[in-house]
């Protein structure tokens, strides 16, 4: 029965003169996530509200499906429009709707009305009281409940009169775009995916960067980090995934540093490598998986020794969580199970037995100079030879 959807949003209600920005740019994603569903819709807005009008025939749970991918969404409520023929015949189309939406009418209900044009004859209190004593002499075994009813009916009088009862919950946050854009550091692991979709979740652009070092690890390798791109790409849209051999670096750190700091020398390298990528791409920043105390090269003190060679922001999205609230989101938005295939990244195949997990800065600097005489040629092939891949869903 349903061909429509009203869109509500949360925070784009309150950004004052520039809210029609963030509208704008929901409206522009809501058309992209709907461009691969079935049937042709019409995006639009009016008078504060966002409407989805199937044009054809559609695929009513692939639609929903897909509008619950969309930042800046906080609910879809699929939506029934009437003309306005007088009150009477209001009356009888609330009254079909839920006759055929809900066929257990054993159920409490309350109206709520709202009534945008202003010219109808009857105002709000005065609707939702005519509806409810209509659904009641309709359907005796239903009752009113103000304070928690089992159905909130919504009339919503604008130029045509909009009726509905389910708020399915959208992502929430910001749409995609809106708050500049980020270079996201993607390994493997469980973690990184998360972070992509927390900070694309604020309406941040993601562009990623995976650090390849083959033969130690392998294609299967690569193609996990593509497919957790995937994932991150259906949220955030088309993902740019910059590979980088790590590999003769990797080396080249393990023969001249001492082998408890490589974990932290090597984090270092990557962050000066996804930087460069970052102010080249025009990225305002980087973006992490890491969190405090996870593993070694997370303490707060391995922090700021990545932090050291970083002169853009970096992000941190998951900093203050506990590994099972980061597990709980990556199976939310089904990357768990590519996260946990036993192909190994780069960093897990050079981690040292006994990792320094309070690295003093200064020697970590200092050990670094033992890498002068090749460091910087390595570093300009590993960017000259990147591969760039163009992830979307």
């Amino acid at each position: 029965m349903y061909k429509s959807f009203l869109i509500k949003y949360a925070e784009i209600g309150v950004k004052g003169k520039n809210r029609y920005l963030f509208e704008d740019a929901l409206v522009q994603q809501i058309k992209y996530a709907l461009k691969k569903c079935e049937g042709e819709f019409l995006v639009s807005k009016a008078q504060g509200r966002i409407y989805v009008d199937a044009q054809t025939a559609f695929d009513f749970d692939e639609t929903v499906e897909r509008l619950r991918r969309v930042f800046g969404i906080s609910g879809i409520c699929p939506v029934v429009h009437v003309e306005d023929e007088g009150f009477e015949k209001l009356c009888r189309d609330v009254t079909d709707y839920l006759n055929e939406v809900y066929p257990d009418k054993n159920k409490s209900f309350k109206v709520v009305s709202r009534r945008a044009r202003k010219n109808y004859p009857m105002d709000s209190m005065t609707i939702s009281a005519g509806i409810g004593s209509a659904v009641l002499e309709a359907f005796p075994e239903m009752h009113v409940d103000v304070h928690n009813p089992d159905i909130l009916l919504n009339i919503e009088i604008r130029e045509k009169i909009h009726i509905y009862s389910e708020i399915i919950p959208g992502p929430g946050g910001m749409p995609a775009g809106t708050g500049g854009k980020a270079m996201l550091l993607l390994s493997g692991g469980i973690d990184s995916p998360v972070a992509g979709y927390m900070i694309a979740k604020r309406g941040v652009k993601i562009d990623a960067v995976y650090f390849h070092a083959p033969p130690y690890t392998s294609e299967r390798a690569k193609q996990k980090v593509v497919d957790l791109a995937r994932v991150v790409s259906r949220y955030a849209g088309p993902v740019y995934l910059h590979v980088i051999n790590f590999t003769d670096i990797q080396l080249y750190i393990y023969e001249k540093c001492p082998h408890e700091e490589l974990t932290i020398i090597m984090r270092r390298y990557m962050m000066r490598i996804a930087q460069q990528i970052a102010e080249e791409t025009g990225c305002l920043g980087l973006v992490t998986g890491e969190s405090i105390g996870q593993v070694a090269s997370q303490t707060m003190q391995s922090l700021t020794a990545t932090n050291d060679v970083c002169h853009i922001p970096v992000y941190r999205p998951l900093i203050a969580f506990d590994k099972q609230d980061i597990v709980d989101i990556s199976m939310k938005i089904d990357a768990y199970e590519t996260s946990i295939l036993p192909y190994e990244d780069c960093c897990t195949i050079f981690v040292a037995k006994h990792p320094v997990t309070k690295p003093n800065l200064g020697v970590i600097r200092r050990h670094e100079e033992n890498l002068a005489e090749k460091i910087d040629e390595l570093v300009q092939t590993a960017l000259d030879t990147k591969e760039l891949i163009v992830v979307s869903e």
